[in-house]
């Protein structure tokens, strides 16, 4: 199974631990990471799902794979911009969003449209997001929901 991790493209050091936690958690549960495939919370996730020895994809805003950051597995180029956001979501059977700003919050939308369950770890408060404070939380929250 897939889950998207979706946030901040620029986060600070203790959003970055808290993401890299989640990707760690989620290659240690056998999930593939599917994210943005760029800095921030992107790249912290996948920085941890890989010392896990897990797999992550990226989906690209751009139309280069080169462009992903350095942990991504598989860099899906899309020269999309933030439409690609929708393919971000699409290709995860669970969301975790942490931290985030408008792109973050696009991808809620369409969490909501895709009908995937999202666990919220410091991200925007709205319907359909399931907040938990912890890294454990949100892993334990969208397994519980994939595997329940």
């Amino acid at each position: 199974m897939r889950v998207s991790v979706i946030g901040g493209s620029r986060v600070d050091e203790a959003t970055a631990e808290r993401a890299r936690a989640v990707g760690r958690l989620l290659a240690e549960r056998g999930y593939v990471v599917v994210c943005g495939g760029l800095g921030g919370v992107m790249e912290a996730v996948c920085a941890g799902a890989s010392e896990a020895g897990g797999e992550t994809v990226g989906i690209l805003p751009t139309a280069d794979r080169r462009d992903a950051n350095e942990y991504v597995d598989t860099a899906v180029a899309t020269g999309l911009g933030h439409a690609r956001n929708a393919m971000v979501v699409m290709n995860g059977d669970a969301v975790v969003a942490i931290d985030g700003g408008a792109g973050t919050l696009s991808e809620l939308g369409f969490a909501g449209v895709f009908d995937r369950p999202v666990a919220g770890l410091g991200t925007h408060d709205v319907a359909g997001v399931e907040a938990v404070d912890t890294p454990e939380q949100a892993v334990d929250y969208v397994a519980a929901a994939l595997e329940g």
